[in-house]
């Protein structure tokens, strides 16, 4: 076959679009593995947080937000050539924007466990020293007074007491005790 004739060059065109199928259907094949990678780790990060999934509700929300994601890749697997790059980046966004949630979540969480902590030592020594006060303050004194005011009670009593009654008779059931 020579140069000029067309059927050599339909021949040539055949065996470029051969070629460029061959190597369309390697890059389908490499974009299909990189993809199971990409999706056996993020399923692998998935499994690691999802205990904290159970414990914060907003972060349970955007990690069903990270699910549906997921399955809508899976879904459009035959578009995954077209939309590969974007992809991998709202995943590697989504898994940024969850440690940023879950770092906020548990330095806000340590921070709450301190307030509460403080809270009810402050609650704990202002109730010692309130019991303190008024022990100090109004028991005691009033256990004093009490104690006076008894005292003055039977002052008074012994005081005011009308005088004894004089015994100068007998009675006649007083004769016959014995004791």
């Amino acid at each position: 076959m020579s140069p000029n004739d067309p059927q050599f060059w339909t021949m040539i065109f055949t065996i470029v679009i051969a070629i460029c199928f061959i190597v369309m259907a390697i890059a389908m094949v490499a974009i299909a593995m990189t993809v199971r990678r990409v999706t056996a780790t993020v399923s692998r990060v998935e499994e690691r947080i999802e205990p904290l999934f159970a414990q914060l509700n907003q972060i349970s929300v955007q990690g069903k937000e990270i699910s549906v994601g997921m399955n809508e890749v899976t879904a459009n697997l035959s578009t995954a050539t077209r939309y590969l790059a974007e992809s991998t980046e709202l995943i590697k966004e989504e898994v940024a924007e969850l440690r940023q949630v879950v770092t906020a979540t548990a330095i806000t969480a340590r921070d709450k466990v301190e307030l509460v902590s403080r809270t009810i030592d402050r609650t704990q020594m202002q109730v010692t020293s309130t019991t303190d006060f008024v022990q100090h303050k109004i028991v005691e004194p009033a256990r004093e007074i009490a104690a006076v005011m008894a005292g003055v009670k039977k002052g008074l009593e012994v005081l005011f007491a009308p005088a004894p009654k004089q015994i100068d008779r007998v009675y006649v059931e007083e004769e016959m005790f014995i004791g």
